[in-house]
């Protein structure tokens, strides 16, 4: 058996590199990704479980060939392996299920169910119904694989930190790729939007991702004494990491990172939500009623995010009288809600956003950088995003699911005995790498790109598993080597 593989993967290689070089030949070098493919298919044959794992290393450097041939937009290598996988999974699935049993009780499954049956209702009125089925599709190719599938690989307790591993590091290389790219333009702002390209479309996508994997590289160092060679090893990695997030110029990213920090301290000292939520509810009756006064005081925000200065930086985040960013994203906000008023309860479907809202657009709301086709980015919030496409009832699913990915990880950490204290770690430190990206979602949207919806996904998969390993009684972690 393992003569067979090793004479068909040395046949594949030659049939690869053969066909490659005839390609290149004949200046079609953008086929070699077809040859390509067929490695894929061997690896999801007969490596299932290394290219499961390879998709942490391949996503951060994954690649739109919507840049190279202005067709349409799909990440290479990473969703043509995602697709395969979920189509060959799913098949084994049916002809001999292998997926724990368990899983099929975790609400987390059923909410992501739910909010799935109701993009295909959403997707029944759709004014765009092909956009819509795609967006589907592309969901179901990033979920299926890595939340479904990922919870029989993840039983396996070194694949899991396999994976984070595989991850951060591609993250680093593509990091590094940005801060030499970038240093060749003096680290300027204006560059800075563009220099991770084309691993990145721009910097706030980027500027996200560098956000998530600061807690993971962190968890990693702090999770047990590691050999100093390896601690030098982390230590060199966050340290890349914090200066990717500095130079990202993403005030958001830098934001979400501030939340999750107190997201894990709430946790790890056990404060209680009561007081933190009634806190939450007088800050907002405050808001509302003092709404003018405090709107006035935006106004006079004249700092841009063109300062160099890190706090005026952060505070140019409520300039809401000069900022074009972020008076671009009033404008997209605006239009969300604008089409949520005209279908209110199934909206206009799933991924048809960039379709609908010009039309919306109100003319004092316009900026220098606005655009009628699309072209700069979606809602600019995963919640109104979700609200304009699939209506009121689409945005409570997606509200639903966010909630049962924290539940089931909130729960997980205060399940987990003390004694096991580097799975309480990984735990927090995961917690607060989702943390960093959904409060991002509230004034950004990335779960349609590979990028986030791979570790993301992965991350709750992996959740799924320690719930698995948990005693009924005395709640201690019971993990396989």
């Amino acid at each position: 058996m393992v003569r067979t593989k090793t004479f068909l993967l040395i046949i594949s290689l030659l049939g690869f590199l053969a066909v490659s070089a005839a390609l290149i030949w004949q200046d079609l070098a953008v086929l070699t990704l077809f040859p390509l493919g067929f490695l894929g298919v061997y690896f999801a044959l007969f490596e299932t479980e290394k290219l499961f794992l390879s998709l942490a290393f391949l996503t951060p450097l994954s690649v739109n060939i919507e840049e190279y041939t202005q067709a349409f937009g799909l990440f290479v290598p990473t969703e043509p392996l995602l697709f395969g996988l979920m189509l060959w999974l799913s098949a084994l699935q049916i002809k001999r299920a292998f997926l724990p049993l368990h899983i099929w009780k975790q609400p987390l499954i059923w909410a992501v169910i739910v909010y799935i049956a109701w993009l295909f209702v959403s997707a029944l009125a759709s004014s765009h119904p092909v956009v819509s089925l795609k967006f589907i599709l592309a969901r179901l190719w990033f979920i299926v694989p890595m939340l479904f599938f990922g919870s029989y690989f993840f039983q396996k307790r070194k694949n899991r930190f396999a994976f984070i591993w595989l991850f951060i590091i591609a993250s680093v290389i593509v990091i590094l790729y940005t801060l030499i790219h970038h240093s060749m333009y003096g680290f300027g702002e204006k560059e800075g939007h563009w220099v991770m390209s084309p691993f990145f479309k721009d910097h706030t996508i980027y500027g996200a991702i560098v956000a998530l994997i600061l807690p993971l590289a962190v968890g990693l160092y702090i999770y047990k004494k590691h050999h100093p060679l390896l601690q030098l090893t982390l230590i060199s990695l966050i340290t890349i990491i914090l200066v990717g997030l500095v130079l990202s110029y993403t005030r958001a990213a830098w934001l979400s990172v501030f939340g999750s920090i107190g997201i894990a301290i709430i946790l790890y000292y056990k404060i209680s939500w009561k007081p933190i939520a009634a806190f939450g509810v007088l800050a907002l009756l405050v808001v509302l009623y003092r709404w003018d006064n405090i709107q006035m005081e935006l106004e006079r925000n004249k700092y841009e995010h063109t300062t160099e200065a890190f706090d005026e930086r952060l505070q140019s985040a409520a300039n809401i009288s000069t900022d074009a960013s972020n008076l671009e994203r009033i404008n997209r906000w605006s239009c969300a809600i604008e089409m949520f008023k005209q279908r209110p309860i199934i909206g206009y479907g799933p991924g048809t956003y960039a379709f609908e809202y010009a039309p919306f657009q109100r003319p004092e709301n316009l900026t220098i950088i606005s655009t009628n086709f699309g072209d700069m980015g979606n809602a600019h919030s995963e919640y109104l995003g979700a609200l304009a496409e699939t209506g009121s009832i689409g945005l409570l699913t997606f509200l639903g699911l966010v909630f049962f990915i924290f539940y089931t990880g909130i729960q997980l950490y205060h399940r987990i005995s003390p004694a096991y204290k580097e799975d309480r770690i990984f735990i927090l430190t995961s917690i607060m790498a989702l943390s960093t990206y959904f409060i991002h979602a509230f004034l950004n949207n990335y779960l349609d790109t590979d990028k986030a919806a791979v570790p993301i996904w992965g991350i709750c998969a992996m959740w799924l598993v320690y719930e698995a390993e948990l005693g009924p009684i005395n709640g201690q972690s019971k993990v396989t080597d």
